[in-house]
């Protein structure tokens, strides 16, 4: 299961500690013009060694394209690309070599294939990530050409909601060697009504899917989600009327765009939360792959808080999504289309 989507797919390949990571695109308009300033643009918001409030790997996260393009524009055919690895310090994780740590995927790993990659995690490292915004990248410009733009931001950083303590949260937390949590909106807009499929094929599933797939996230909720539970039924109801751009619209978006499984054409709000970085620079008691009681204190370089970080993954993920629904259902006609004008 290393690809995503149904007729815009991203298949993504590598280790935080290989040569490199990377993806194949397929599903991509042709003919597109292509801003790939734009591209490295978003790597960059999410590289790491930014900041005080990141982890300290140095990586340029630049990202080189071997096919799908051609002066510029898309062609269609798949888009293959890499992003070279070139500050990883494998030794840093020897002592864990033999040893699970908590709440991470050192023994899972281990339980489904008899051996793991254990330098920086391997393939469950969050680094595979960066492949993912250079799919969402791209995706987010075809979206551009049909009004649709989105962004997310963090609304929570561990216990506080206010934007203005979200540094000190994570700052206090990394200087007591531990780590935190916090929850990132995001909003969609321009999506016309109809996106999304029914029963099986809801949009709210598929955006909770691509989202739960992110590292670290714990919960999913679009609407008001969870708060909704606690309200009558009179007060989530979303009325319709007639817009003064001729379409129909509701005055409130209890629903978060999304009903029945189906974009109703207002804006899609949607929220993620993320759980704290499980890797901590203080001893932790665990046991090894023999099963014996062991102390372990990893040493090497980890973000306190991933919500920097992931913010433009959530973007990444929301794009491929809502380009991929849009592809769906606009292919249901291609084939009447055709037929039409034969």
């Amino acid at each position: 299961m290393n690809t995503f989507g149904t007729l815009f797919r991203l298949t993504d390949f590598g280790e935080s500690h290989g040569t490199a990571i990377g993806g194949v695109i397929d599903g991509m308009p042709a003919g597109m013009t292509v801003d790939f300033d734009e591209i490295q643009h978003q790597l960059d918001r999410r590289k790491p060694g930014q900041s005080s409030l990141t982890t300290a790997r140095k990586e340029s996260d630049k990202v080189q394209f071997l096919s799908g393009f051609f002066e510029g524009r898309t062609t269609g055919t798949p888009i293959g690309f890499i992003i070279p690895n070139s500050d990883s310090r494998s030794k840093d994780y020897e002592n864990v070599r033999h040893t699970f740590r908590p709440n991470h995927a050192d023994y899972t790993y281990t339980a489904k294939y008899g051996i793991r990659d254990h330098r920086g995690g391997g393939r469950s490292s969050a680094r595979e990530t960066a492949v993912r915004v250079v799919g969402g990248a791209l995706a987010r410009q075809a979206l551009a050409t049909r009004g649709i733009t989105l962004r997310a931001y963090a609304i929570q950083i561990g216990t506080t909601t206010n934007p203005e303590m979200f540094d000190q949260e994570i700052l206090t937390a990394k200087a007591e060697r531990d780590s935190v949590g916090g929850v990132i909106e995001c909003i969609i807009s321009g999506v016309q009504p109809g996106l999304g499929e029914p029963i099986f094929g809801k949009l709210q599933a598929m955006l909770a899917s691509a989202m739960m797939s992110i590292n670290a996230a714990k919960g999913f909720e679009y609407g008001d989600g969870f708060k909704a539970a606690g309200c009558r039924g009179s007060q989530q109801a979303d009325i319709f009327h007639s817009g003064e751009d001729g379409r129909i619209h509701t005055r409130t978006n209890h629903s978060g765009g999304i009903q029945g499984g189906i974009s109703n054409g207002e804006d899609i709000v949607f929220r993620v939360a993320f759980k704290p970085v499980a890797t901590l620079p203080r001893p932790l008691e665990t046991i090894d792959d023999e099963g014996r009681a062991a102390t372990l204190e990893v040493s090497g370089r980890h973000d306190p808080c991933v919500i920097p970080r992931a913010i433009p993954v959530v973007e990444a993920m929301a794009a491929m999504t809502i380009l991929d629904a849009l592809l769906v259902h606009e292919s249901r006609y291609s084939f009447f289309s055709s037929k039409n004008n034969s």
